[in-house]
C-alpha cells in the first residue's frame, strides 16, 4: 500500500468516526508521545519520559517487538474519563451530633 493510499484510508476513517483530525498524542510506560510532522511531510514519534527507567522500558518494548493493528471501529480518545470524586469523610466523634 503506498503512502497516498494509507493517508486516504486514514482520512476516510477519520470522517466515518467523526474525528476531524486523528490523535497525535499518546502515553506509553509513563512516557508522553507525540507524532511530529516535519516541513518535508515526513512523520516520526518523539517521546518525553520522566526518567531513565521509563525510557529504557519503552526502548526495550520497541526493540523486542511492536505489533501494529488496524481497528477502524475504535475511536481513540486523548482524554481518559475522569475518576469519581472521593466521598467526604465524617470526622465527628459521634455522627448523630450536628
Amino acid at each position: 500500500m503506498s503512502k497516498e493510499n494509507i493517508d486516504e484510508a486514514l482520512e476516510k476513517w477519520g470522517e466515518k468516526a467523526g474525528v476531524a483530525e486523528l490523535p497525535t498524542n499518546f502515553t506509553i510506560c509513563g512516557c508522553k508521545g507525540t507524532v511530529i510532522t516535519t516541513e518535508d511531510g515526513k512523520r516520526h514519534i518523539e517521546l518525553e519520559c520522566k526518567g531513565k527507567k521509563d525510557r529504557d522500558d519503552v526502548a526495550a518494548i520497541f526493540e523486542e517487538e511492536v505489533v501494529l493493528r488496524v481497528n477502524p471501529r475504535v475511536v481513540l480518545d486523548d482524554n481518559p474519563p475522569a475518576a469519581p470524586a472521593a466521598p467526604e469523610l465524617d470526622t465527628r466523634l459521634n455522627p448523630s451530633e450536628s
